[in-house]
């Protein structure tokens, strides 16, 4: 079936919309070279991190949201995008965690174990990591088409990548929990969706 023009640009425009907070995030370094602390605040690698960490949980959200939206509102134009999303949250994290070990830990492996075992968001947030590595590196439709019936039971794993990522935030937290809870509704409501759909399933599949 043609696509409409439409239905042709949402893909771009969806990958426009993914690349905004890389692309705002290249002008706040630049800002960093130009005056030091002007860009990322009066820690530059902190700043960095929390940026990176901030939009990882956005855009995970968003993938997280795609379906739910496709149902309630019909937003079907939406589906072709889901994966692009997906792999542009996976990139964030990833990210997330390279300056956490560059610029953290030195790329000491012992390190960066001992990190993982002794802090508990820290564990949580390799967690999310290891969640989206295996959905990014299987989100390939000859990874769909290996996989079989197998691929949809496992990409229902971002139901663990997202909880954990909020748990990794909510850790890290000391005060102010105004995302915390905006981003926990989020995902609540997205979640809720999930189970209102699959129970209304089941009371119209016969018995």
């Amino acid at each position: 079936m043609a696509l409409t023009a439409s239905q042709r640009l949402v893909k771009p425009a969806v990958a426009m919309a993914m690349l905004g907070p890389w692309l705002w995030l290249g002008y706040l370094i630049f800002l960093e070279t130009v005056q030091s602390g002007t860009g990322l605040g009066g820690d530059p690698v902190e700043g960095l991190l929390h940026y990176l960490g901030e939009w990882s949980l956005i855009v995970l959200l968003c993938a997280f949201s795609v379906t739910p939206l496709q149902r309630q509102l019909g937003w079907a134009i939406l589906i072709p995008s889901r994966r692009m999303v997906g792999l542009f949250a996976f990139a964030f994290v990833l990210f997330h965690a390279i300056v956490y070990a560059v610029f953290y830990v030195e790329l000491d492996g012992r390190l960066l174990l001992q990190e993982v075992a002794e802090r508990p968001y820290i564990t949580l947030g390799m967690g999310s990591l290891l969640v989206l590595t295996l959905l990014a590196i299987t989100s390939t439709r000859g990874w769909q088409r290996r996989l079989g019936r197998r691929w949809k039971a496992l990409h229902r794993w971002v139901y663990l990548a997202v909880p954990l990522a909020l748990a990794h935030l909510l850790w890290l937290r000391k005060d102010g929990y105004a995302d915390v809870a905006l981003y926990t509704l989020w995902a609540g409501l997205m979640a809720g969706e999930r189970v209102y759909a699959w129970r209304s399933r089941l009371r119209k599949t016969p018995t």
